[in-house]
């Protein structure tokens, strides 16, 4: 796992955010002042600015022709204000100084009580990380470039298989220039790259129609994925599914021992326990871990933890969308629920701190605490051994959709690639297998934990209350005892 201290020197620090904003649209430290004094007419515990200036574009390739392409850009500022538990918000497309004034004006609507107009000093805050230093935002590189990557990578996926019918393959980038002013006086800037490269492949054999999925992306150069040592062992592994799927076999159903692989698989923890932990559900007491602090809410030996410190890593911020430095939050230690995770709203109405969790999808967003990279800490075991030690089960590789009930913490997951464990060897492939079970109480099944901690590669976007953000996700390979399996075969 890649270490916060080792980082390249930064070509775009963000702070250049500040400046940005500045140059182009004339918003320096007293137009920032003014606007949240504006915001604070009213008696309102907390009130902050999010500028945001984004672009956006993206290819995508089907049928060995570019079937689409697109380049947008967004731009706006959302102003909220808080009292108590009640956020007044209110955003604009325009970003001068008169309509961020009418926007805080409008969202300040919620208060009740007045106070004297004025100003609040903003004054920029420390950068406490630097993630993703880029030499050049991915959304210049030519569209050329782009659609010729694509083309090759379906050229290769058909020479790598005559089962291979079709080939989907997309390239998506995305540069984002933020700003937060609040009015406890701190300004933050944020200049996020983000880049995702997918393919996907229908394989068929007569009749018989499969599909293999892979992709990759992060907050890095494009060049990383214009390499053909990253790419190509992505569409290996598209094929390699595809063709696997072709020979599977019906998933038998019952209760059964589940080995997990590493990394992907972390999407179920992501699932059915991370948005448990997050601070507005425990504050309301909807969450299956309300009111459990200090309580042993999984095995010994499971220690999970949210980071969002990782460098590059798609669900890694330098600060949060409310300009909070992000860190590496404990959840859960050796068993024991430890800490939630936290935006400024929350963390206050729980007499808590903020974890850097506060996450909104764009400036037409409220925030609320949400997850960045969440993942299970390695273990002890060895990974064969964990395998070995099932005599017959069910091995997980990859997990396509699911469904929770945060308040039950119920959840249904289907999985993409899985195989029979027979005799504690790996055996047939099988389709249709669903794992079926409740968060707090699988935690509690957790019976081996190994030491071959992955996290995932880069594809993982989180929806909550409609809106979507990039998260990371991971885990070791793990050993479930008595979980439930859906399948098509009884």
């Amino acid at each position: 796992m890649p270490s916060t201290d080792d980082r390249p020197d930064s070509k775009a620090p963000p702070g250049s955010a500040l400046d940005f904003f500045r140059d182009r649209f004339g918003l320096d430290e007293g137009a920032l002042s003014s606007s949240l004094g504006t915001a604070l007419e009213r008696r309102v515990d907390y009130a902050d600015l999010f500028f945001e200036y984004s672009t956006q574009d993206s290819v995508s390739l089907e049928e060995g022709i570019v079937k689409s392409g697109s380049r947008h850009l967004e731009q706006g500022v959302g102003v909220r204000a808080v009292s108590g538990e009640r956020q007044g918000y209110a955003h604009s497309d325009e970003l001068d100084v008169e309509s961020v004034k009418l926007a805080a004006a409008t969202a300040r609507a919620i208060s009740d009580q007045s106070r004297d107009p004025g100003s609040v000093p903003v004054r920029r805050s420390r950068t406490a990380h630097d993630l993703y230093p880029i030499a050049e935002s991915p959304t210049e590189v030519p569209v050329e470039t782009k659609i010729a990557l694509l083309e090759e990578m379906d050229g290769y996926a058909r020479a790598r298989d005559p089962r291979v019918r079709e080939v989907m393959a997309s390239v998506v980038c995305q540069h984002r220039h933020l700003l937060i002013a609040g009015s406890e006086g701190g300004l933050a800037g944020d200049v996020r790259p983000l880049v995702r490269l997918n393919v996907q492949v229908i394989v068929g054999d007569g009749e018989r129609m499969e599909i293999g999925y892979q992709g990759m992306g992060g907050r890095y150069d494009l060049d990383r994925l214009l390499d053909p040592t990253a790419w190509k062992p992505l569409v290996d592994e598209a094929v390699r599914v595809g063709t696997l799927n072709l020979e599977a076999e019906d998933c038998p159903a019952g209760e059964m021992d589940v080995v997990l692989g590493p990394g992907w698989p972390g999407i179920l923890l992501h699932e059915a326990v991370g948005h448990g932990l997050e601070g507005d559900f425990n504050r309301k007491k909807t969450s299956a871990f309300s009111d459990r602090i200090g309580e042993p809410v999984a095995s010994r030996g499971v220690t999970v933890v949210d980071d969002g410190t990782i460098a590059e890593r798609r669900g890694s911020l330098n600060v949060d969308d409310e300009g909070t430095p992000t860190q590496r939050t404990t959840l859960i230690e050796d068993g024991i629920l430890v800490g939630y995770m936290q935006d400024r709203l929350n963390a206050r109405l729980m007499g808590a701190e903020p974890t850097g969790n506060g996450r909104r999808e764009s400036y037409a967003h409220l925030p609320m605490p949400r997850m960045t990279n969440t993942f299970m800490l390695a273990g002890p075991d060895d990974p064969e051994e964990i395998l070995r030690s099932v005599k017959n089960g069910l091995y997980a590789v990859s997990f396509g959709g699911g469904q929770v009930d945060i308040t039950s913490g119920k959840f249904v997951f289907s999985a993409n690639e899985a195989y029979r464990i027979e005799d504690g060897r790996i055996g047939a492939p099988v389709k249709g297998a669903t794992l079926i079970g409740n968060g707090p109480d699988v935690m509690q099944r957790i019976s081996r934990i190994g030491h071959d901690l992955e996290l995932d590669l880069g594809v993982g976007t989180c929806g909550k209350d409609g809106q979507g953000v990039p998260v990371g996700v991971g885990m070791p390979t793990l050993r479930i005892d008595g979980i439930t399996v859906g399948g098509t075969q009884g």
